[in-house]
């Protein structure tokens, strides 16, 4: 996966939270899930962004472990919107769930290569 479909990817995973976002119930804890849900899974691409103008080796892992987190707090955050049904297009959070978990797991084997390849460097 070259660098740039990685990118759009996240960009995308992005679109699609503001999307499920703008389209949830609205109440007060649909208001309150629906901020949570953008701030984390937007920042997604964001900080990706930031990781590809790291200042250096160790910079990058640490901007990596942030994409890593908030993927991770996305994706706990459409668990709670889907099992207290606060979104109604079950297909739509569904295809974003497995996208999250898909996410996930390219940013745990890359911080572990990249934590790999910086012990390496170090040694």
């Amino acid at each position: 996966m070259k660098k740039f479909d990685l990118e759009d990817w996240l960009i995308d995973f992005s679109v699609m939270i503001i999307k499920i976002s703008i389209n949830m119930l609205k109440s007060k804890t649909g208001n309150h899930l629906s901020g949570q849900v953008v701030r984390s899974g937007a920042s997604v691409a964001l900080n990706y962004g930031e990781a590809q103008s790291a200042e250096s080796r160790k910079d990058f892992i640490h901007k990596m472990k942030i994409v890593l987190k908030e993927l991770r707090e996305t994706y706990v955050c459409l668990k709670i919107i889907d099992k207290s049904q606060l979104f109604k297009d079950t297909n739509l959070l569904n295809k974003v769930k497995v996208e999250n978990n898909e996410l996930i797991s390219i940013f745990v084997k890359s911080v572990a290569t990249a934590e790999a390849n910086y012990s390496k460097q170090k040694s």
